[in-house]
């Protein structure tokens, strides 16, 4: 009798969820599914039904069919397409709430009986293509999944319920990356290893080109954004770097990914002045002597992007990192960034819109520019103020109540990564979740809602940082504080397939430990100061106590880091290297090392600790660049800048005792 209960009680169990399958929109392995999207769809909706295409194959093994409006299963539109607002009101869809919103989505499953469907419609053209891009990462597939290398997991089934709906319409309207300082990592890969190698494999000359980050890096950090939902890119400026509108192809890939290209506050009108002026041998950067050229210089550029999605950058600097020439006092300066903004803006009413507030513009009030705007510089209405933080990730300025009223808006630009005084970051990247979670929240608080963009030097390992800080802007103020946790746990469980909450005891003392004191730091040095004293390696001001437990910290966090690793599945082990434990082990090697050496100068220690850990960290970047088979050669850097934080620790002694502070305070 309990034997019959038992098979009755299956049966109805079996049956119950075959009648839930029924209501719902499947999807199974080795199935073809149908799609529609109309020809007219913008490149980048096209582009993003491409990546779908290309991910339903890793996931369910088949290739999605073409199939008519009537008939497919996926029906991919724009409402402003005729076609696709007539179908969504026969099929009862209200698109008031996508109406005139920005690159807002809505997926729905649609369908009677056992007939569903699967609406993906966005306000607007990237408005779709974050539909599609959002159905394919709820499949399992993750933005990172090339340049993490964490390819999605095959599955048996993806199933949506019947009643499923989602939509969505981002809280920042601008929202990315600036590549920066990449002198010693993405620049490397992509001339020396990344460009050739898919050169040669398309047929091309294969012969490296110094300093290029050309279409095929582009296109894989484009698609990344776009998979991110991240819209504006600032490309790198370096002068070791071509100018991004000087390699062929750049342009173009931007343009079929949907990117908005921008500048940063030295680079106005879309030109890359450190790179591409003095090329141009048209004399001094100076409007006050050589206003002809400059405008020139400008124009030119203007007219060869007039098609292009650009968020252009007004006003003036030097050629590089450096107050203009020409005007030395604050009220020159203001003179002169008036007279700067006026032709900036008809080069744009002439060659971009005759409409100039239709023209995405932005002024950067940094350094000495911010003392011209409090000593009364205008900025027309319709152009976006973009804020900065002090480079350590605390921001400067929150927009006044005044301020807030701009038609033009507010933006941030804020650093993961930092080249300068006192002291770089560029290695690793340690700036606390909670501290940019605090200060971005903030901001949007104070009205900074129209332009994101983060400092993410190489890209790489800022992996999670740049997610963060996208996700943020997308979700704006839905993004409190009591998520950080799960987003952590969710982020590193959709890369590495395994419980991502028993990593956040471990990142914990990794941004704490960082936050005391960044790995970079260690060498109590300091950059770009005059007075040779700086560029020795001396005590940093702890005790040994405190130095004693900090390196037990980082010791705990890497047998646990190691005990986590046997659980890591085999086929993400490189993702779980270049996520995890690359920049936790580095980050304690390096404490090893100069704190060790810290205690072995003063004689409480011996030497073979802070050697021996110099040569782990040679040792774990070796292994990262020969990932993948030389996938990521030349991507990571032990010594960026050659900073002597970096280098082997010298075995002297000292004879003054090591400090014996007790107030717990730490001053850099």
């Amino acid at each position: 009798m309990k034997q019959l209960f038992i098979f009755i009680y299956l049966l109805f169990l079996a049956t119950a969820m075959q009648a839930k399958d029924a209501k719902a929109f499947l999807l199974t392995k080795n199935e073809a599914v149908t799609l529609y999207c109309h020809k007219n769809e913008a490149l980048v909706v096209q582009t993003a039904l491409n990546l779908f295409r290309q991910d339903y194959v890793k996931v369910l093994a088949a290739s999605p069919r073409t199939e008519s409006l009537k008939k497919a299963r996926i029906v991919v539109g724009t409402i402003d397409n005729p076609e696709i607002a007539a179908w969504a009101a026969e099929q009862g869809i209200c698109l008031d709430r996508l109406q005139g919103k920005h690159e807002g989505f809505l997926l729905k499953v649609l369908g009677v009986g056992n007939k569903y469907r699967l609406a993906v419609l966005g306000s607007d053209k990237r408005g779709t293509a974050y539909g599609l891009m959002t159905l394919v990462r709820m499949m399992g597939v993750s933005p990172w999944q090339w340049w993490a290398d964490c390819e999605p997991t095959p599955r048996e089934v993806f199933q949506l319920e019947a009643d499923f709906e989602r939509l969505e319409v981002p809280s920042v309207a601008y929202r990315g990356i600036f590549i920066n300082d990449e002198d010693w990592g993405l620049n490397p890969w992509s001339s020396n290893n990344y460009e050739p190698k898919m050169r040669q494999r398309n047929g091309e000359d294969s012969t490296p080109r110094n300093g290029e980050i050309g279409p095929y890096t582009h296109e894989r950090i484009f698609e990344l954004l776009l998979r991110l939902r991240a819209n504006i890119f600032w490309p790198a400026m370096h002068e070791c770097t071509v100018p991004f509108y000087l390699i062929k192809g750049n342009k173009e890939v931007a343009d079929k990914y949907g990117i908005l290209i921008s500048t940063s506050h030295c680079e106005p009108m879309m030109r890359n002045t450190n790179g591409e002026w003095r090329k141009a041998g048209l004399g001094d950067y100076n409007f006050v002597t050589n206003a002809k050229q400059v405008v020139h210089f400008w124009e030119e550029r203007v007219k060869e992007l007039s098609g292009s999605d650009c968020l252009y950058t007004l006003g003036m600097r030097g050629v590089h990192d450096s107050a203009m020439e020409g005007a030395k006092t604050i009220p020159e300066q203001v003179k002169v960034l008036t007279d700067v903004l006026k032709v900036q803006r008809d080069l744009l009413a002439r060659h971009v819109n005759a409409q100039v507030d239709k023209v995405p513009q932005q002024f950067i009030p940094y350094k000495e520019v911010l003392d011209c705007y409090h000593s009364g510089l205008q900025v027309p209405d319709d152009v976006t103020l973009i804020w900065c933080d002090d480079n350590y990730g605390y921001i400067r300025h929150f927009p006044t109540e005044q301020e807030r009223t701009r038609k033009g808006g507010h933006g941030m630009y804020y650093h993961a990564s930092y080249w300068g005084r006192p002291h770089d970051y560029l290695w690793l990247a340690t700036t606390p979740p909670e501290l940019i979670h605090a200060e971005m929240q903030r901001a949007y608080r104070h009205g900074v809602d129209k332009v994101w963009v983060l400092n993410v030097g190489d890209i790489k390992p800022a992996e999670y940082l740049i997610s963060l800080f996208v996700d943020m802007a997308w979700e704006g103020s839905r993004f409190g504080k009591d998520k950080l946790g799960a987003y952590m746990a969710r982020w590193y469980e959709e890369q590495l397939g395994m419980e991502g909450k028993e990593l956040l005891p471990l990142w914990k003392t990794y941004y704490d430990l960082s936050f005391k004191l960044r790995p970079e730091f260690l060498g109590g040095t300091r950059t770009e100061e005059k007075d040779p004293k700086y560029k020795l390696v001396s005590d940093v001001p702890m005790n040994e106590k405190e130095i004693t437990e900090r390196l037990s910290q980082c010791r705990e966090m890497i047998d646990a880091m190691n005990r986590l690793e046997k659980r890591v599945p085999q086929s993400r082990l490189d993702a779980w290297f270049q996520l995890v434990k690359y920049p936790l082990s580095a980050m304690a090697a390096m404490n090893e090392k100069m704190l060790g050496a810290q205690l072995a100068r003063h004689r409480l220690a011996n030497w073979d600790k802070p050697l021996e850990a110099f040569n782990r960290i040679v040792t774990l970047t070796e292994k990262y660049n020969a990932l993948k088979d030389g996938k990521w050669e030349g991507i990571m850097s032990w010594q960026p800048r050659n900073l002597p934080v970096f280098a082997p620790v010298k075995e002297e002694y000292v004879d003054a005792p090591l400090t014996a502070r007790t107030n717990g305070k730490l001053v850099f």
